[in-house]
């Protein structure tokens, strides 16, 4: 990023130079930089969104070296960045996914789930509902609380970013579009069930939400690369673990990339 200044004339002579910062966190560790360089500084806010530092002339070149190098220096400390305390929030619409969950689990007989499973070979013949109805169905006890101990968190969250309606929408379009895609990929025959794609597309959603910071600042690309790969880093811990299948769970967290990254930038409203 290079410095901008501007001068502040008084008379016909600049009094002072600006130095523009981009937040007052960044403002204040730069008049730390200059003060411990013998520089004397003045933090000014010129404008609601606006933070300078004000030096001497004499005092402009030798203030522009330091921050330089302070910012050489900790060149990757705009990875790090503090967790939000208390901002994190948990819909609860989750709680009614699960709900819905176990009781179509508990109420279906076995022949009502015969017929929703995703089966290739009823699929290639016409059958495409199967991708979608097979979402809500599960083995065993044991997998549906996986995928609901998992999607009640990640889920959760999406709905809290998303809005219930929408998130729920996106990540069951991602997992029927998961399951087609590991159809067009395999050749051999084969039957799925269960939620996982759906859950994987929501931790897609929730990676994907910070493309909107894009609309704030050209310099967010940091931290949206950041938050891909802690994202990718939790599918991989949650997602490639287990008997689940590897192939639609990949999908779907892909999918839920997409769509989610594209809901957000046209949810999105840009900012000056």
């Amino acid at each position: 990023m290079e410095l901008s200044m501007e001068s502040v004339h008084a008379d016909a002579r600049p009094a002072a130079v600006a130095i523009s910062a981009r937040s007052e966190r960044q403002a204040m560790d730069w008049s730390l930089v200059l003060a411990s360089q013998g520089i004397d500084v003045t933090i000014a806010q010129p404008g609601p969104i606006l933070w300078q530092l004000l030096v001497a002339p004499a005092d402009h070149p030798r203030a522009l070296t330091a921050i330089r190098r302070f910012r050489l220096e900790n060149r990757h400390w705009a990875w790090r960045h503090m967790l939000p305390s208390g901002s994190i929030a948990i819909h609860p619409a989750a709680l009614a996914w699960v709900a819905v969950l176990v009781a179509i689990h508990a109420a279906l007989p076995p022949e009502l789930v015969e017929r929703g499973l995703f089966n290739t070979r009823l699929v290639r013949a016409g059958e495409w509902w199967r991708a979608i109805t097979a979402v809500g169905l599960h083995a065993d006890l044991a997998h549906l609380a996986a995928n609901s101990a998992i999607g009640l968190i990640v889920l959760g969250l999406a709905m809290t970013q998303f809005g219930a309606v929408r998130a729920t929408t996106l990540t069951g379009l991602a997992a029927a579009l998961a399951n087609f895609s590991a159809l067009a990929w395999r050749n051999h025959e084969y039957t799925g069930l269960g939620a996982s794609g759906m859950v994987m597309a929501a931790i897609g959603l929730i990676t994907s939400e910070p493309v909107t910071q894009w609309r704030l600042s050209r310099f967010a690309t940091r931290s949206i690369l950041s938050a891909l790969g802690a994202g990718t880093c939790l599918f991989l811990l949650l997602g490639t673990s287990g008997r689940g299948d590897v192939l639609v769970h990949t999908a779907g967290f892909i999918w839920g990339l997409a769509l989610g990254g594209a809901a957000a930038w046209m949810g999105s409203r840009p900012r000056p």
